[in-house]
């Protein structure tokens, strides 16, 4: 399936087409794990109401891709990673390629995420090199924003998140915006059992559409689709689903448990 499936009209609304739900892993499961996740998940699928309209992406570490890759092959399960170096090759150690993740069946990539950005020190210049070779390579970048608390508890949520869409797409066309996923993560609610409302989340993804809008136009930003990330979970993602900016959810913790997982995806 090529990457420009997100490429309808009017994906800042509720006409849109498609809702799509992503499982980051982070450093959990191992291949064996993957497996044992997709042999009771997968027969999940069948039970989940409106499947046709929902996207589902799964990001396991690099060490399971192909078997997670294997695991999906016969369904419309899509793979993602998450992470990517923006050289193609080169004395690198430790890093991963565009050419490696795609032969192991990847067609999206995280960029940015808060813990590579606070934990690893990632910068928004590295992160745009990420997102560049990431549509350089046909695959869809998925790139992650959000403000700390004590960014928030200032004032400063939109000028953070704001300065991180300038830095990170820097270089992008009008043309290529639509191939890009934004994903609106707060840093105080990863992770941490708290939630922002669905109120202020929408809030927020309004602020970074208006922003997409204002940096690029109104065609180019009203297709993309932005996703909330934020401890989501299955009492939680009825309601951020519903918000007329929230186009898809990023899922943490709660997507390893394949049961759990199923349930967000049938109430997104």
């Amino acid at each position: 399936m090529s990457n420009n499936f997100i490429l309808f009209s009017g994906a800042g609304t509720r006409s849109m087409k498609d809702i799509i739900v992503i499982a980051n892993w982070k450093m959990n499961s191992t291949a064996r794990d993957a497996n044992s996740f997709f042999r009771s998940f997968i027969p999940r699928l069948a039970e989940i109401q409106g499947l046709a309209s929902k996207r589902i992406v799964v990001c396991p570490p690099f060490t399971a891709l192909h078997a997670c890759h294997r695991a999906i092959s016969s369904t419309r399960l899509q793979l993602g990673a998450q992470d990517m170096y923006f050289e193609d090759k080169g004395a690198f150690t430790g890093e991963i390629s565009a050419e490696m993740l795609k032969e192991s069946g990847v067609k999206f990539v995280l960029a940015g995420h808060s813990e590579r950005r606070h934990i690893l020190g990632e910068t928004d210049e590295t992160i745009n090199k990420k997102v560049l070779a990431i549509l350089k390579n046909s695959m869809v970048p998925v790139l992650c924003v959000g403000e700390k608390l004590e960014e928030r508890e200032k004032g400063l949520a939109k000028k953070i998140v704001g300065d991180q869409l300038k830095g990170c797409l820097k270089g992008i066309t009008n043309d290529s915006l639509p191939k890009v996923i934004v994903a609106y993560e707060p840093v105080w609610a990863i992770g941490t059992g708290k939630n922002a409302t669905s109120n202020e989340a929408e809030e927020m993804h309004s602020f970074i559409r208006n922003s997409l809008v204002k940096m690029f136009s109104k065609q180019s930003g009203n297709k993309v689709y932005i996703l909330y990330g934020g401890s989501v979970n299955r009492g939680n993602a009825a309601e951020f689903s519903k918000m007329p900016n929230i186009n898809g959810l990023l899922v943490g913790g709660a997507s390893l448990d394949a049961g759990h997982f199923a349930e967000i995806i049938s109430l997104a």
